[in-house]
């Protein structure tokens, strides 16, 4: 039988009131708020890579951090997220290597059915976020449910990144579109 977790993870229909995510979300909390009053870096850095997915050896997130779960967010070497960064992980956020993140960026996973019947049942989807290596977002990026950016991609502040883009591009706007080949 498949779990509403599994099926989380998988993008189909979910309960998040299942007792489990529930759980889930609660010690994250709890996480979180560790994490968040912590003013030493390496500190903070040892509670992240004892619970993130995966994390590379050299990273640095700046408090205050929001995400549902945390144990679906994979980041790689030389990793940075500034202040204010929201990582909604219903399912998961693959980060490459050599990442940057400015200030009150948003990585979301998470999507409700456009049925109002059925997104007032309760129940959601979500769709994973892949970046590639070399990505910078500048503050106030938004990366929305299902979007993959590739290897050295620069994304403006404030845009809102609703579909995919491929390597060497800086991509700006809402909705985030191609301004400069590199």
């Amino acid at each position: 039988m498949t779990t509403e977790r599994e099926k989380m993870l998988a993008g189909q229909l979910y309960d998040p009131s299942d007792v489990e995510l529930k759980t889930a979300r609660i010690i994250a909390r709890e996480k979180m708020e560790d994490f968040n009053k912590e003013t030493d870096r390496d500190k903070r850095k040892e509670i992240i890579k004892n619970w993130f997915g995966t994390t590379g050896a050299n990273l640095l997130i700046e408090p205050r951090l929001a995400c549902d779960y945390g144990t679906n967010i994979h980041v790689g070497e030389n990793f940075y997220a500034n202040f204010n960064c929201t990582f909604l992980d219903v399912c998961e956020i693959r980060i490459g290597d050599n990442a940057m993140l400015g200030p009150n960026c948003q990585l979301l996973t998470p999507l409700h059915p456009l049925d109002a019947i059925e997104r007032i049942s309760g129940l959601e989807y979500g769709a994973p976020i892949t970046i590639g290596n070399n990505v910078w977002l500048g503050g106030g990026a938004t990366i929305l449910p299902g979007v993959t950016l590739g290897d050295n991609v620069v994304v403006g502040a404030g845009a809102v990144v609703t579909k995919s883009f491929g390597d060497n591009v800086v991509i700006a706007g809402n909705p985030a579109k191609i301004i400069k080949t590199l």
